[in-house]
């Protein structure tokens, strides 16, 4: 029963963790909507890096934080996360930029305004 019991709190845990994560992806997600560039990685100037870099810590550090709890819960890797990383770095020549990548992503979240 213990067994069973601590499972069932990190499953919660993960469920929170998951949780906080989309509220942060969505945040980050609304700023960059609104035209500030770097959440997507566009662009390599320091300047850039450095306004995205305290949103993509906090992505990175939950997103590891969900993944030691599914692996322990023997769930599969958090596919959100995954995602928004392949969706990130250098863009081919005719790809939208990142605010507009940002509503799409938004669109697909279901957070349109």
């Amino acid at each position: 029963m213990a067994k069973a019991d601590r499972l069932e709190r990190l499953d919660i845990r993960r469920e929170e963790l998951e949780r906080e994560y989309r509220e942060a992806l969505i945040a980050a997600l609304r700023v960059t909507a609104g035209g500030v560039w770097g959440l997507f990685g566009h662009n390599d100037d320091r300047w850039t890096r450095a306004k995205a870099a305290p949103a993509l810590d906090r992505l990175n550090d939950l997103a590891c934080d969900i993944d030691r709890l599914r692996a322990q819960l023997n769930l599969e890797g958090y596919t959100l996360h995954e995602q928004f990383l392949a969706d990130r770095g250098r863009p081919a020549a005719d790809a939208v930029g990142e605010p507009k990548q940002a509503r799409l992503w938004l669109e697909r979240l279901g957070e349109t305004s």
